[in-house]
């Protein structure tokens, strides 16, 4: 006969263990009110109806014009009426909103509407991945998760694209990873690359640690439930709007060096060869493969093996820095994986600072470059600080955790014992391949 308690719990414990991380939650949605207020001059005040408006108050949103642009205000359906430049993830959350905004969509009223519920989905996803983060960083550390709730960069940035969709789905798969439950971690993370193309680079690590581990059967479930999780949501796309799911493959090939990146810079510097369009997707795949190359290297020789956080990270950033485009949003991708790799607020802090500092320069160059405001904007030069800032302050944090990785006594997760809290099957698991260098 069960007890009264038990009747009454279901699950003993639960609400316990959920306490802590209430509080969490909360700070999650500040975070998310706080990013709202930022886009006030736009939201409430038309901002962004005006070309140089929004951007000298600094509350641009890609959602916003999306709802014309991706002829969301015509009742066309992505990539069958109409190809859009985003993966399905995206496309279908486009669909779903313009399906339940009542009234007329071609008015101003419908694509506020779309904002503003976009955003709700948006607060959501950051609050789930501020709870999956917390569960991620472990009962120890789980504040480290206000990094992300609260970062200056993302009360910034939140609400500009749909990045937090992606990151709520790439931070599940890890959280299911880490509870050993491969299967739904390759689901998640097919999804994730489903909805933005970044978490694929996550693959990589696991590779590597399965490499080193030989757990190489979870790897491989991981591996197929994110193929099979991303043809399901692709392959009814691609029979039915082949076309318009193409989109956003053919636009990432072609696009040039676009803002943010430092392709970008060598190219309105006329640098030889790096500023080279002709070169630069060759330029990219060849920059990204040499940090892979090494980060690969630096796993497989390491006395101690790497965690898997640190190496997400590293990879991360790796294709951030040799992106052809590095939008002000893309910082979002960054935060959690920064963190859980290396828990240490001063070079987060002086990273913050510089990607704040980025948000403001790409508006002020923008406003800067529109004929008749160059007194309103800045000069490219100044921009062009604000770019290297980026690079400069992430290749710090790159080089603390390779020298964390190499000298595991200055790692703040493993100095209480901790191998890998978020490795799942590689966590305590003995090696069986190493290239022993020393």
């Amino acid at each position: 006969m069960k007890s009264i308690e038990s009747v009454r719990d279901p699950l003993p414990g639960l609400g316990a263990r959920a306490v802590p991380y209430l509080p969490l939650a909360l700070f999650a949605g500040l975070g998310a009110v706080l990013a709202y207020l930022w886009k006030w001059p736009c939201r409430f005040n038309a901002a962004w109806n005006d070309g140089t408006l929004q951007f000298t108050n600094f509350c641009y949103t890609d959602i916003y014009p999306l709802w014309w642009n991706e002829k969301l205000s015509e009742g066309k359906v992505p990539y069958v009426d109409y190809p859009v430049e985003y993966p399905v993830g995206i496309g279908g959350i486009m669909e779903f909103f313009r399906r339940i905004i009542p009234g007329d969509p071609g008015s101003l009223e419908a694509g506020t509407a779309f904002y503003d519920l976009t955003v709700i989905l948006m607060a959501v996803c950051l609050v789930l991945g501020v709870l999956m983060m917390a569960a991620l960083a472990g009962p120890a550390r789980r504040w480290d998760a206000l990094w992300y709730a609260l970062a200056p960069a993302l009360i910034l940035t939140a609400y500009i694209n749909w990045d937090l969709a992606a990151n709520a789905l790439a931070l599940g798969a890890l959280l299911a990873w880490s509870k050993r439950r491969q299967w739904l971690a390759g689901i998640l993370l097919g999804l994730a690359i489903a909805t933005k193309f970044y978490p694929l680079m996550f693959l990589g690590p696991l590779f590597l640690l399965a490499w080193r581990t030989g757990r190489w059967k979870p790897f491989l479930q991981t591996v197929g439930g994110a193929v099979g999780a991303w043809l399901a949501v692709n392959v009814p796309i691609m029979y039915f709007a082949f076309d318009g799911w193409k989109r956003f493959y053919v636009f990432s090939q072609e696009r040039p060096a676009d803002w943010g990146s430092i392709w970008y810079f060598f190219n309105q510097k006329g640098w030889p060869i790096l500023g080279d369009a002709e070169r630069l997707d060759t330029l990219g795949v060849l920059s990204l493969g040499a940090f892979c190359v090494g980060i690969a290297v630096l796993t497989l020789t390491a006395r101690n093996r790497p965690r898997l956080a640190q190496l997400c990270f590293l990879t991360l950033a790796a294709f951030m820095l040799t992106n052809k485009v590095w939008s002000p949003q893309y910082v979002l991708w960054l935060i959690p994986f920064a963190v859980l790799a290396r828990p240490n607020w001063k070079p987060i802090a002086l990273w913050m600072v510089a990607e704040c500092w980025y948000f403001f320069a790409i508006w002020l160059y923008l406003v800067g470059l529109q004929e008749g405001n160059a007194h309103l904007g800045i000069s490219g030069d100044t921009y062009f600080t604000a770019v290297w800032g980026r690079v400069i302050t992430i290749l710090i944090m790159m080089a603390f955790v390779v020298r964390d990785i190499l000298r595991p006594d200055k790692d703040v997760i493993r100095q209480d014992g901790t191998d890998d809290q978020a490795g799942g099957v590689f966590d305590d698991a003995p090696d069986r391949f190493r290239i022993a260098l020393t």
